[in-house]
């Protein structure tokens, strides 16, 4: 496989038959020079892996260059993936590694991002949003961000992996590299912390 390879992070190559291939099928399709199925992986995991690397950084453009540099090495070391875990674990640590290594370079922390409170991208310039729902969007996703980041890192992320990119408690224990129980007592202690901190704020919505 080419060694230049240029990845963009909006929009790929869409397969027939959307996501009825399982994550581990794909892989094992690309590990056999099925570029097409490395294409619907980067589809399936661009917007996840961005939505949970922009968590470590303070800026949009960062946590683009790591997923950039996440979905290179899913292209030039596919073979290092081994059937013994699940895909996401895999690439959500490759993920996870890349961003502490930026961090590690930069000697920065991430402080904001665009998240809906279900997870997903904001798009406050949607045309069928009128200014009253752009402008409350904008204000709820930042207080929403603000709790998040008033909350220790560590509880942070555990919520995170659990509520937003609904990891399970197994591929979260692997990624962060602590033990189920310590990840369970992070989140359970993280989602009261974060309850807490948006009490106020939706008793006044």
């Amino acid at each position: 496989m080419s060694q230049n390879l240029q990845i963009q992070l909006t929009g790929s190559l869409n397969m027939k038959d959307d996501f009825k291939l399982s994550d581990e099928k794909l892989i094992a399709l690309f590990q056999s020079g099925d570029i097409n199925a490395y294409n619907e992986l980067v589809e399936r995991y661009k917007e996840r892996l961005f939505n949970f690397v922009l968590r470590y950084f303070n800026n949009k453009e960062q946590a683009e260059d790591v997923v950039q540099d996440t979905l290179i090495k899913l292209y030039t070391h596919a073979s290092y993936y081994k059937n013994v875990a699940k895909f996401s674990t895999w690439i959500f640590t490759i993920a996870k590694n890349n961003a502490l290594t930026e961090l590690r370079k930069n000697k920065r922390k991430r402080t904001e991002s665009l998240w809906t409170e279900d997870g997903n991208p904001l798009d406050i310039n949607s045309k069928e949003q009128s200014l009253d729902q752009k402008t409350h969007n904008e204000f709820a996703i930042n207080q929403l961000n603000r709790f998040l980041d008033e909350i220790p890192e560590n509880f942070r992320m555990a919520v995170v992996l659990r509520d937003f990119q609904e990891l399970s408690y197994d591929e979260i224990s692997k990624i962060l590299e602590i033990p189920i129980g310590t990840i369970k007592s992070r989140i359970n202690r993280g989602r009261i912390q974060l309850a807490e901190k948006m009490k106020h704020f939706k008793e006044q919505k």
